[in-house]
């Protein structure tokens, strides 16, 4: 602030270089928003010049002293990025991302007298220093900790809870020595002036120049000040573990002497000052929170957020023009030309703030150039029906119906649940394995206010991706507070409890954009099973955010990313970069996890939050957590704003889903204290059940109805079993030919987040699907915690999930996938050579194979791994190559030789001569080669030489009237050793 104290020096010149709160504002914040824009007048009382004055002018790294002493502070985490201007000044606006470090003078060790004046404004509660004098970070009622004064302008603490919490620190022995002033209330709404006098014994706190507590205490100043060139700290706590601050401070000053209390008065900022830099800072943040998607304000096209309160202060609101942009901030699309609005904010303390916009008529046209499609899907494709930009109504046709639906005129949403926002366009039947991908043209026709415009978007329909067994799993996690990166781990074989760490150990993810922390990944399959999704938490406790902030001013975030093999990982996005999922009201985005809907036949994402009453998160009450649900396709573009999935007016978190039947079975962690309704303990899981996967959830209750609703099966599900709170829950089916797996079985898993991670119980999916009120499965004898190990190493709320063969190797490799292994085996009937290809893995197999025997050779697609060819005449001998596949997947292999023998045929018929039996052998020689052939039977043998496509035959006098049916042989050789062999049946026969 810009009020001096009337014996100090003017401060120098400012630097002319600040950072606008929003660049379109810039000019505006210095115009006369509150008519204080020229200097203020002395205060009537003289003041005590301060040892230091920072008004917020910085340069560098450097927080300005302006009293003339030369005393700056050194900023650390802290730019040019982190100072909004306020009318005429600067403000400091700690975001939880840095402090600044006192210089060593301002206050001494001479005696007990002191004054710190601090003007603040903020609305996170947490445990956060303001300021403090005295040095040395440290955990609680330990040497490490420095002896200090401090002051929270907002606490969470208990009996502190949204108010100024201020103490003294000296430790002695065992006693930490930590003396609080009495709690005397909170901040005044816009910027609040809270100024501390030492004096003797007593420290003095006054807001706004009024007293709000007082204490009287043994402690000397000559115990706290350091005696290094840090005197203390703005924005930083010394207790280790504390938040930095998260607060806009505008003005601080600090006296070596005890102000009294007219000083206290004549000192601080005066209200017009702090209203005047409140509404300026105001207008920033309203404009900040307001624009949404809209680029500026001279280009409107889609809704705007009107917050009702910002920074603690209360705002109502004016249109110029009600029905081209309401009072809610609902941007008419019914326009037929750009029409100039004018916003009116009027603030509870009395000031307006003006916002002129133009709300840009719709252009049709718009709304198709905001779609985007892959050009290569593996998944349904997300043909929107509603414009992104203007709300224009689209349908979609297609070239092909049966690779990609289009539009259905006809849908009808459900009574229960989540609608289709794609009313039954863009479901994608993809090519077999093996056939390769396929073309489709789809057109979308966008309509809006009488306008008509159509794009056309070329899609390749990617076929399936090769089927395996699962061989194994992996699982992904995160360590602890202090290492929020991803890990991954896989089992050695298909065995779930033989977990060990891939990539040497290292972590496979390491963020290094938005709060660069990691949590609580989760991996889907997708639902063909080809390819692998993984989203996580965009959060960094490690970085200096505390859990309060983390709650209420989190990421809206969500960390996306896609893998074939579980080594590769991409951004669905393409970019370095979360994906916003969740809205401005809400305050964190936490533990996102994903299921197939086959009703939707899309993916739900859904995820805890808090949820605030606007933008300005500045309510305190309706701030349980609970569970939010969005809908994709691709895991790149969402359903927008999240729907309420779950709330009971308790908190909730980490839910996780399988599907098992007909129902949906959801495990979530209770995230209350306590019981929460029906729900008998807190910090511990509870199992429900649904047809409907996206129904909403109000209650608890055991009677609520399945066919609608989530019914409670279970609850309080592992404490009284592992001794421990439970969080994170994972449901994973064990695959066949897993020694766990006695059939149908399952694997239930909790992170026992202060007792060393994940713990497992075994169980089937009948036990899951028959638990109910009465017969529990948690209270069933075989509901035991299965003793530690066959984990990963202490992994925390992370993911499950089956594996083939090829991807286990690639993982313990941490290399690509490598090609499984082949065998191609040949066989003949007659002339036809089939050849059967298998994986060594027992997956499917796609491609060609290659017959060839001498000059001769024939390429045949394989069907279901097998391939046949009729082997012309005079191949003697075949062999079968596979020749694999375009995506390598499966090596090439070659077959043992087949020998193919002189192609004849043999016929055998009777006649009656002279009253006897005449057995007569007709041989036609079908191959390219001369034959000797001989023709043995019962009544005698004889050997002929038969011709390329010639015929002889052989008459066998039996000299009887009738005989019995006979089998002659048939063998023969020629000139390039092939042979001969085989046996024709004489019918029985009668001449009488």
């Amino acid at each position: 602030m810009r009020t001096q104290p009337t014996t100090s020096t003017r401060r120098p010149a400012r630097r002319s270089a600040r950072r606008a709160v929003a660049a379109s504002v810039t000019a505006a914040l210095a115009i006369s928003v509150m008519g204080l824009t020229a200097p203020l007048a002395a205060n009537a009382a003289a003041v005590p010049a301060p040892s230091a004055h920072y008004d917020m002018s910085h340069s560098g790294s450097s927080l300005l002293d302006v009293s003339g002493n030369g005393r700056n502070a050194t900023l650390t985490g802290l730019t040019d990025a982190s100072f909004a201007q306020a009318g005429t000044d600067d403000v400091l606006r700690f975001r939880a991302d840095g402090y600044a470090a006192l210089p060593q003078g301002l206050v001494t060790a001479a005696d007990n007298s002191f004054t710190v004046e601090y003007t603040v404004s903020t609305q996170t509660a947490a445990n956060h220093f303001g300021w403090v004098i005295g040095d040395g970070v440290g955990p609680w009622n330990t040497t490490q900790l420095g002896n200090h004064i401090f002051l929270s302008p907002r606490s969470s603490q208990g009996g502190y809870a949204n108010q100024v919490l201020a103490a003294i620190r000296v430790k002695s022995g065992t006693d930490n020595g930590e003396t609080r002033m009495p709690a005397g209330g909170g901040l005044n709404p816009g910027f609040t002036t809270l100024t501390m006098v030492g004096s003797g014994n007593t420290l003095t706190l006054y807001r706004d120049g009024a007293v709000i507590s007082t204490l009287t205490h043994t402690r000397s100043l000559s115990s706290i000040i350091p005696t290094g060139s840090v005197l203390g700290y703005l924005g930083r706590s010394l207790y280790q573990g504390d938040s930095l601050l998260r607060a806009d401070v505008a003005d601080v000053k600090f006296w070596d002497v005890a102000l009294t209390a007219e000083e206290v008065s004549a000192s601080m900022p005066t209200a017009a000052e702090k209203t005047a830099a409140t509404a300026a800072l105001l207008r920033g943040d309203v404009l900040a929170n307001m624009l949404g998607s809209n680029p500026s304000l001279d280009s409107v096209s889609t809704n705007l957020t009107l917050p009702a309160t910002v920074n603690g202060v209360s705002l109502s609101w004016a249109s110029s023009a009600p029905a081209v942009v309401s009072t809610s901030g609902v941007v008419s699309r019914a326009i037929t030309e750009n029409t100039a609005v004018t916003l009116t904010a009027t603030t509870s303390l009395g000031s307006t703030l003006t916002f002129d916009l133009t709300v840009l008529a719709p252009n049709v046209a718009a709304d198709l150039d905001a779609i985007v499609l892959a050009e290569r899907t593996t998944e349904n494709l997300p043909l929107a029906t509603t414009g992104a930009v203007n709300g224009a109504a689209i349908t979609w046709t297609t070239s092909d119906p049966a690779l990609v639906t289009a539009t259905d005129a006809a849908y009808a949403a459900p009574s229960v649940g989540a609608a289709d926002p794609f009313r039954g366009g863009g479901l994608v039947t993809r090519p077999a394995y093996g056939e390769g991908d396929r073309e489709v043209t789809l057109t979308a026709q966008a309509t809006l206010n009488g306008q008509t415009a159509e794009r056309t978007f070329e899609v390749t329909v990617a076929e399936l991706g090769r089927w395996a067994p699962d061989a194994g799993y992996a699982a992904a996690y995160f360590k602890s507070d202090g290492d929020e990166k991803i890990y991954q781990a896989a089992t050695s074989g298909n065995d779930f409890f033989t977990f060990s760490p891939v990539n040497g150990g290292n972590a496979v993810i390491t963020s290094t954009a938005d709060t660069k922390g990691l949590r609580d990944p989760y991996i889907l399959r997708s639902k063909d099973g080809d390819k692998y999704y993984m989203v996580a938490t965009d959060l960094c406790i490690s970085c200096g955010t505390g859990w309060g902030p983390a709650q209420s001013n989190g990421s809206l975030k969500i960390e996306v990313w896609e893998s074939t093999d579980l080594v590769n990982w991409e951004r669905t996005n393409g970019e370095n970069t979360g994906i916003t999922v969740n809205q401005p009201a809400a305050g964190m985005t936490w533990a996102p996890e994903a299921y197939w809907d086959d009703e939707l036949q899309s993916y739900v994402v859904f995820f805890a939050s808090r949820l605030y009453s606007d933008a300005s998160h500045t309510n305190s009450d309706k701030l349980y957590a609970r569970m939010f649900a969005v809908l994709t396709r691709d895991f790149r573009t969402f359903t927008y704003p999240p729907a309420t999935w779950q709330d009971t007016g308790y908190a909730r978190i980490d839910s996780t889903v399988t599907k098992i039947g007909d129902y949906y079975y959801r495990f979530t962690k209770n995230e209350e204290s306590g019981a929460a309704g029906t729900l008998e303990a807190g910090k511990d899981i509870f199992l429900e059940r649904s047809k409907v996967l996206t129904a909403p959830t109000t209650s608890s209750n055991w009677s609520a109805d399945p066919e609608t609703t989530w019914q409670l099966t279970d609850t309080r599900m592992t404490s009284l079993e592992t001794g421990q709170a439970g969080e994170g829950p994972e449901i994973t089916k064990l695959n066949e030919g897993d020694p766990n797996n006695t059939g149908d079985g399952y694997v239930f898993l909790v992170d026992n987040y202060s007792a060393g991670g994940y713990r497992a119980f075994v169980t089937t999916g009948a036990a899951i699907a028959s638990s109910q009120q009465s017969n529990r499965l948690s209270q069933r004898p075989e509901w035991v915690v299965r003793p530690p190990g066959g984990l990963p190493a202490s992994p925390r709320h992370g993911a499950f999930v089956s594996v083939t063969q090829t991807v286990l190797d690639a993982l313990h490799d941490w290399a690509d996938v490598a090609a499984v292994s082949s065998t191609t085996t040949l066989s003949a009937d007659g002339r036809e050579a089939t050849a059967e290809v298998v994986a060594a893995d027992g997956g499917d197999v796609a491609g060609t194979v290659t017959f060839s025997g001498g000059a001769w050779s024939e390429t045949v697609g394989l069907e279901e791994g097998s391939a046949s060819v009729d082997v012309p005449a005079g191949v003697a001998s075949v062999t079968a190559h596979y020749d694999g596949y375009r995506d390598g997947l499966v090596s090439p292999s070659t077959s043992s030789a087949v020998a193919f023998g002189l192609e004849l045929t043999a016929t055998a018929t009777t006649r009656c001569v002279a009253g006897k039996v005449t057995e007569i052998v007709q041989v036609t020689n079908a191959d390219d080669v001369t034959a000797t052939v001989t023709i043995a039977g019962r009544y005698g043998s004889k050997t002929v030489t038969i011709a390329a496509g010639k015929t002889a035959s052989a008459s066998f006098a039996t000299r009887a009237i009738a005989i019995a049916a006979d089998e002659v042989a048939v063998t023969a050789t020629a000139a390039d050793g092939r042979t001969h062999s085989s046996t024709v049946v004489v019918a029985a026969a009668s001449c009488q």
